[in-house]
Formats: structure tokens, C-alpha cells, sequence
């Protein structure tokens, strides 16, 4: 087996250098004090848990978790997400605490990538759970949170898909009769891969209005009316009463004023298995991936055996800062150069500003070998050069 070259990084891991960094913790600090200003605490979880708990709830692929063995022998995993933490958090060190729970949390995860794929194998994700809550009325603040965090960090154009897994599952299972036919179908939604569903739904031995009842599933995408399309298609009274959920839903989302980018879509669904009602996706314009994601999981929780329904969603921060484009870092930087018999000078100065919120670097004029490149990294740039205490130049 050759040596990997020494500049190489495992696949998809990358390194992140000052810029995107301080980028990215301006952006999270914004994110973070609105969840925190809706009543959100933010927890941390450790990167390591234990495959048989964590790994096997998290809805993750098995061949995509990181797995180790500890010491004993027990099969370890780095976290491939944060929900299946939180929930044995919450069945656990906080099982005293009365429902419901508004949780944060602000953490890289780590999942296994194809290295032909060039996807990242670790990235962050900035959440919340709301844990205990079953109504609308939970769903309409996680949706309009999450609406709120997008505009308030800078995103100019962004819309919120929302789905419904109950109503495209009863519709399924109405029209197919069992999970595994199924199952290919919604393979392909999530996917997002409607030539395939189209070219399987045509195979299928279905009546001709069957297999128009699954090709006008792709059609349910739009505003409000699309609601009163998928009533003409839902099968059942479970299927009609995520109709409602979803109407309901929209009229709270009105009252926060987050409803304007809100889109209905029914081919929504996720590859997070534990979710079981309402879903949703949010998209910025130019990038082809969700930037935040999140919907209900009811069952998760009876899983550490303290079940409760729960929602919640979680920004991907790499694909939100791609969002935001190329805006300059607002943030003044200033340079005091200086030869060693002003070195004390030089100290009370940086001080000074300092002290006035500035970010100012000392350095010695010996250590650098080229000042006009330096000092293009630099806002302002102070010279206090020689033996005698003039005006900077």
C-alpha cells in the first residue's frame, strides 16, 4: 500500500483557510443569536457514539458513517448527524427535564463519500429541535425560524419547499399495496430523479388512472392551490388530514409573515428515514443544493425510549456561505510596522486601538521580506520606523 503524498487529505475533508473561516463565524454568530433569541439553548454532543445507539437511529447509510472500535472492542462512529445525538441527550442527561425542549446546536458532522464524488465527508451544521410538541403550531415556528435566520444572514433570493412524507407514503401504498414496490418510487423522489420515477411508473402493471394518480404526484409543486390539486389525488382520510395539517400550517405561517417564500412540493422527500409528517428544504439561488433542511419525527425519540413527537431543521454552512456569495469582510484591519527601538511605542498604539474594538497586528519590520505585498492585507498601515517618534507616514 503507497504512502499517501504528504500533502494529501483523506476524501472529502478539507482544510479552511482564514478568509471562508471568519466568514463562516460572523455568519453562525448572526444565526446563532436569533435561535438564541427565540428561546433556543444551544447543547453540544461528543463527535464520538456508539454505532449500536447513534449510528444505527441516525437514518444515515451504514456505508457512510466513520467507524472505529474503542478499547473494549464496541463499535464507535464520528456523529453523522445531530438530531440522533440530541434525542438520547434528551432521553438521557436531561430525561427530568419537562417537555417540550428547544435545543441548538452548532457542530460539524461527518459522513463517508465516494472519492469520485467530491462531495465533503465533514461540514457544519448550525440547528434547532423543538422536542415535545406535536402541533401546527410547532412546525410554524421552526419553518418561520429558520425563514427568519435566512433573511437576517444576508440571503437575498432563497425560497422553502414544503412537503408531506404521510400524504405521499398513504398515496403510494394506496395505489401499490406494499412498501417494497414502494419503495423504488420514493428511492427515485429522493433522488430527485423524475425521469427515472416516470420511466418506472409506466412499467408498472397499473390501471391508466393509477398511473396517472403517480405521474400528477410530480405536478404538485406551487403555491397554495396546489393543496386543493392533491385533494383530488389523496386516497384516504389519513391522506386528507395532511392536507389540512398543511393548511393549517400555511395560515400560521401568514401570521409571522414568513409565508411569501413558501412553495408546496409533494415530490419532497427525504433520505432521513425517521421523518413522518411534514418536510421541508431550503434553496438559494445559483446553488443546486439545500442550504437548510429539516421536517417531523415523531418515532425517533421512543427509539431511547422517551417517546414525544419533535421538529427541527439545520443549515448546512458551507452551502449557506456559498449563498451569501462573495461579500467583502467589512471588518477593518490595521498594521503597525515597526523597527525594534520603537517596539514600545509600537505596543501602547496597538493597545490603544485595541481597546477601541480594533484589530491591529504588530510586526517587525526585519521579519518581512516584501512590505508592499504585506501590507496589502491591510486596511491601514502604521510606520513606526527609526530612532525618532515623529508622525506615522
Amino acid at each position: 500500500m503507497s504512502k499517501p503524498f504528504v500533502f494529501e487529505k483523506p476524501a472529502g475533508m478539507r482544510d479552511t483557510l482564514p478568509a471562508f473561516y471568519q466568514k463562516n463565524e460572523d455568519i453562525k454568530n448572526t444565526i446563532k443569536k436569533e435561535m438564541e433569541s427565540w428561546g433556543y439553548q444551544f447543547i453540544q454532543t461528543p463527535t464520538l457514539e456508539y454505532h449500536e445507539t447513534v449510528g444505527e437511529a441516525s437514518a444515515i447509510l451504514d456505508q457512510q458513517l466513520f467507524k472505529l472500535l474503542d478499547m473494549e472492542g464496541k463499535t464507535l462512529v464520528l456523529r453523522p448527524d445531530m438530531t440522533a445525538p440530541i434525542a438520547r441527550v434528551v432521553s438521557s442527561s436531561m430525561k427530568n427535564v419537562a417537555y417540550p425542549l428547544r435545543l441548538a446546536y452548532s457542530s460539524p458532522v461527518f459522513r463517508a463519500q465516494q472519492r469520485e464524488g467530491g462531495r465533503p465527508a465533514e461540514f457544519e451544521q448550525v440547528g434547532i429541535e423543538l422536542i415535545g410538541e406535536g402541533t401546527s403550531s410547532a412546525e410554524a415556528e421552526a419553518l418561520a425560524l429558520m425563514t427568519e435566520v435566512i433573511k437576517k444572514s444576508g440571503v437575498q433570493s432563497f425560497t422553502v419547499a414544503v412537503g408531506h412524507i404521510g400524504f405521499v407514503q398513504e398515496l403510494l401504498a394506496d395505489i401499490l399495496g406494499n412498501d417494497n414496490r414502494a419503495a423504488e418510487l420514493l428511492r427515485y423522489l429522493n433522488e430527485k430523479n423524475y425521469v427515472g420515477y416516470t420511466s418506472h411508473v409506466k412499467e408498472l402493471p397499473l390501471s391508466s388512472i393509477d398511473t396517472q394518480r403517480l405521474l400528477k404526484l410530480l405536478d404538485l409543486r406551487g403555491g397554495i392551490e396546489v393543496l386543493d390539486e392533491a385533494s383530488r389525488l389523496a386516497p384516504n382520510t389519513k391522506g386528507q388530514q395532511a392536507l389540512e395539517e398543511l393548511k393549517t400550517l400555511y395560515k400560521l405561517l401568514q401570521d409571522y409573515d414568513a409565508a411569501q417564500n413558501i412553495v408546496f412540493d409533494f415530490t419532497l422527500f427525504s433520505h432521513m428515514s425517521y421523518y413522518t409528517g411534514i418536510v421541508f428544504e431550503g434553496y438559494a439561488a445559483g446553488i443546486g443544493a439545500p442550504i437548510a433542511s429539516g421536517g417531523r419525527y415523531d418515532d425517533l425519540l421512543s427509539r431511547f425510549d422517551r417517546k414525544a413527537p419533535a421538529i427541527g431543521f439545520a443549515i448546512r454552512m458551507d452551502y449557506f456561505i456559498e449563498a451569501l456569495g462573495s461579500k467583502n469582510d467589512s471588518t477593518k484591519k490595521d498594521c503597525i510596522l515597526f523597527t525594534p527601538e520603537r517596539r514600545k511605542e509600537a505596543l501602547q498604539l496597538a493597545k490603544s486601538k485595541r481597546a477601541e474594538g480594533g484589530n491591529v497586528v504588530m510586526q517587525d519590520l526585519s521579519g518581512v521580506r516584501n512590505v508592499d505585498e504585506f501590507s496589502k492585507r491591510f486596511d491601514e498601515i502604521h510606520y513606526l520606523i527609526g530612532s525618532q517618534q515623529g508622525e506615522d507616514l
